[in-house]
């Protein structure tokens, strides 16, 4: 049984304090043959030189582009702690022999909760109600309740799912158990999707909410032109990838009043600079949560069961083949 060394460069994303760790103990690891060292995070100068002896390596955001994994000679495995994988030069790992392994539907029921989560607090303007609270506007009313704000009741509404995969259909339970009607758009790139353009339902979308990956077709799938096509009072959701919206459109429209409001849990680029335009925006009808939709002790668990469960299966394939 030889050696296998392996990186895990970010872990201080999974927040392992709360997660059940013992399968990274060294007993644990020895059994197999493998010694693990964690890093809580790594900079991009950083990284060679951390992977240069590794046979495996586990990350979830840190990039691992061809100049980097150049100079990991012995590298056979990377397993990526996340469901996207646009971090990693894939062309370059299947050149090379490298096996690379993602984690899906491991957070399906954590996401559809928060995106849901935006939706409702967009819905009953839950935020500025409970900072009218804060600031003593209850307490001054001459009124037993406060009203100031329009609440729009979701049910009858109808709501347009771009991205119809596990995450999707959870979210289309979650709707319809609030008495919306769901139609699900066709997803741009698809070949033979015989569902109905995201752009001819539109005029008729009182929520839309994105659950696709983020590629070439879909890249700024929501831009001026999509915005322009929405109904002044729709609300637009995003917990799949900041890359899926045009966010210098979406300000506009949203300062405008050109859309209801947005939901956001991801941003163009993370994290986001102080000066990011949808941060400093300070718009009431914009929710911009950390990405961190996906972060539900469950959905964490799983995700790190799975990764080792994977690792563990790919070493005792390796060793099989000595």
């Amino acid at each position: 049984m030889s050696l296998h060394r392996i990186v895990f460069l970010d872990a201080e994303t999974l927040g392992l304090a709360s997660l059940d760790t013992r399968a990274l103990a060294s007993s644990e690891l020895d059994n197999i043959g493998a010694k693990i060292t964690l890093f809580d995070h790594t900079l991009p100068e950083e990284v060679a030189e951390r992977i240069k002896h590794a046979t495996a390596i586990l990350v979830n955001k840190v990039v691992l582009n061809a100049d980097m994994l150049r100079e990991a000679s012995a590298l056979q495995y990377i397993g990526v702690t996340a469901t996207g994988m646009n971090n990693i030069d894939l062309d370059y790992c299947k050149a090379n022999g490298i096996q690379v392994r993602n984690v899906t539907a491991y957070g399906t029921d954590s996401v559809a909760q928060h995106t849901l989560t935006l939706l409702l607090n967009l819905a009953t303007r839950f935020v500025q109600y409970q900072d009218d609270v804060r600031a003593g506007k209850w307490s001054a009313s001459s009124h037993f309740c406060l009203s100031s704000h329009a609440v729009v009741e979701l049910a009858d509404k109808h709501a347009v799912i771009v991205g119809h995969g596990e995450l999707g259909k959870r979210v289309e339970v979650l709707l319809k158990a609030l008495g919306m009607q769901v139609s699900i758009a066709a997803r741009p790139g698809k070949k033979n999707d015989t569902r109905p353009s995201l752009a001819s339902l539109l005029p008729q979308a009182d929520v839309v909410t994105l659950h696709c990956p983020l590629t070439n077709d879909t890249k700024q799938l929501i831009d001026e032109k999509a915005l322009s096509l929405m109904k002044p009072s729709a609300f637009l959701i995003n917990t799949a990838r900041g890359g899926l919206i045009d966010e210098r459109a979406l300000l506009n429209a949203l300062e405008n009043q050109e859309i209801g409001g947005a939901g956001l849990d991801v941003l163009s680029v993370e994290p986001p600079p102080l000066d990011h335009i949808l941060i400093k925006a300070n718009l009431p009808n914009l929710l911009v949560s950390p990405h961190n939709a996906w972060v539900g002790i469950k959905a964490r668990q799983t995700l790190l069961d799975t990764t080792l469960a994977q690792l563990k299966a790919f070493i005792s394939d390796a060793d099989k083949a000595i």
